[in-house]
């Protein structure tokens, strides 16, 4: 095994575990389980600490039990003390590195439970006066994992972290949708075509097409913030199945009092603990609320490269910031790679929520044994969606301008031209011109001037971007 960030002297301690003994490096605060994990899961190589929240989240959840345990009698004040000072530090981040067990893992989340449990243990006992793996002093089953099982210590956490992390997408967002606003407001006055199935509509401006951006994405902060409180359900106290086994009967509300003071979250107690401890349904929910937002990212990116597309053989109607050289062969070409980008992490949250739904079907009976894939596919689906609208923020939309001039003359040069001057010229003069626009190539600005069906002046008031980007009455002077 290589642990880079982890310098060691060479000196081990012995530990042991149902399987048998193992050394262990004196500079691992892990244990014998934790070693057995990594040994046995080289799968994704993301391990725990990549994602920080999950381990505050896992320290809350010791810290909480050992609160609990010690106020009901069942653990002594200052083993608890020192598992409580232990939990702080995770919680500034120390210790970070200690927590090596690859996301991906067979048992339901046991290895990542002892991995947060022998960490604990080890820098308790140190506290405590006594060395790494001194276990008759503060034990990582016996203590740190008292009244509790994987089977609630482990989501309990995940949800706890993933509650805050949905919290930090949601602030990402909040900042994308105002720089779309702002591009909304500059772009308010810039008339140019609308389009459907990618032909020629009817005219808008490109302010409101930027204002649409904004309006489509503001709708996810309700999805996401009304699925985030499925999160605040949680199961302690539940151990093995839901039954309670093991726990004393005023626990589980007890556990749950200290994590909602430890946290600041809304936690309640679930209402079904036997329900709680396989129903993987607040998962599933937001999981689909994260689909939802990466797919209106990804077509608002096609917009965007579509809208910047040529310069001189696309539309060409807005510029993207130029962020890179685009090509190793054609000189002068730069690609809009950002928008590229947020396209390919839309297609890999899309493809984890399939992942997510299938391993929530595949649990039997009581408890669900996939949940560490849905837990690695949720951290990653947020983690990937946070940097990416970030990026889609910082570098390219709020560098985004306009060639208004290109805008207008497609307008005056469009076949959809002629659905603003319908009311005025009525349906079959209006596919009259429309018809011989595209068989001669005029554009219907000069064809209403060269039939002479309005006047110079009438067709300059119809045609205003004021009076056709908004429903109004006909104007009949």
């Amino acid at each position: 095994m290589d642990f880079t960030d982890i310098e060691l002297s060479g000196k081990t301690r012995r530990e042991h575990d149902l399987l048998g003994e193992m050394d262990i490096p004196v500079e691992y605060y892990f244990g014998v389980q934790t070693m057995r994990a990594v040994e046995n899961f080289h799968i994704s190589r993301v391990r725990l600490n990549f994602f920080p929240q999950l381990i505050r989240a896992l320290a809350d959840v010791k810290q909480g039990a050992a609160a609990a345990n010690r106020d009901l009698g069942l653990l002594d004040p200052a083993i608890a003390d020192a598992i409580t000072r232990a939990c702080e530090e995770l919680r500034e981040g120390r210790l970070n590195e200690q927590f090596v067990v690859d996301m991906v893992q067979g048992g339901a989340g046991t290895s990542t439970n002892m991995n947060a449990n022998e960490v604990i243990a080890n820098r308790a006992l140190e506290l405590l006066g006594h060395e790494k793996g001194e276990y008759a002093y503060c034990h990582p089953n016996n203590h740190v994992n008292l009244s509790q099982s994987t089977n609630d210590a482990y989501p309990t956490a995940v949800r706890i972290a993933l509650a805050r992390s949905i919290d930090g997408a949601v602030a990402s967002l909040r900042e994308l949708i105002a720089a779309f606003h702002a591009k909304g407001e500059e772009f308010a006055h810039i008339i140019k075509m609308g389009r459907t199935q990618l032909q020629d509509a009817v005219p808008m401006t490109l302010g409101q097409e930027f204002e649409a951006y904004a309006a489509t994405l503001t709708e996810e902060i309700d999805r996401l913030q009304t699925n985030l409180r499925l999160f605040y359900e949680i199961n302690m106290g539940a151990t093995a199945i839901g039954t309670g086994i093991n726990a004393d009967p005023d626990y589980a509300e007890l556990c749950t009092k200290h994590l909602r003071e430890i946290t600041g979250l809304p936690l309640s107690k679930a209402t079904n603990m036997i329900e709680a401890t396989s129903d993987t349904g607040a998962f599933i929910m937001n999981s689909s609320a994260l689909k939802r937002l990466a797919v209106k990212l990804s077509k608002i990116c096609n917009d965007l490269r579509l809208l910047s597309s040529g310069p001189r053989c696309g539309l060409n109607e807005i510029n993207l910031p130029p962020r890179q050289p685009g090509s190793s062969i054609m000189p002068g070409k730069v690609n809009p790679v950002i928008p590229e980008v947020v396209n390919q992490v839309a297609f890999r949250v899309i493809g984890n929520d399939l992942t997510i739904t299938l391993a929530s079907e595949a649990g039997q009976l009581e408890l669900n044994v996939m949940e560490p894939i849905i837990v690695h596919s949720l951290f990653e689906n947020i983690e990937m969606l946070v940097n990416a609208m970030n990026t889609l923020r910082e570098k390219c939309v709020v560098g985004i301008t306009a060639n208004p001039e290109i805008c207008r003359r497609m307008v005056y040069n469009s076949i959809g031209l002629v659905t603003a001057l319908n009311p005025y010229l009525g349906y079959e003069t209006s596919t009259m011109l429309a018809k011989e626009a595209l068989q001669t190539g005029k554009g219907i600005y000069d064809l209403v001037l060269e039939h002479r069906l309005m006047s110079e002046e009438e067709l300059h008031k119809v045609l205003l971007p004021e009076n056709m980007v908004h429903p109004r009455k006909k104007i009949t002077e």
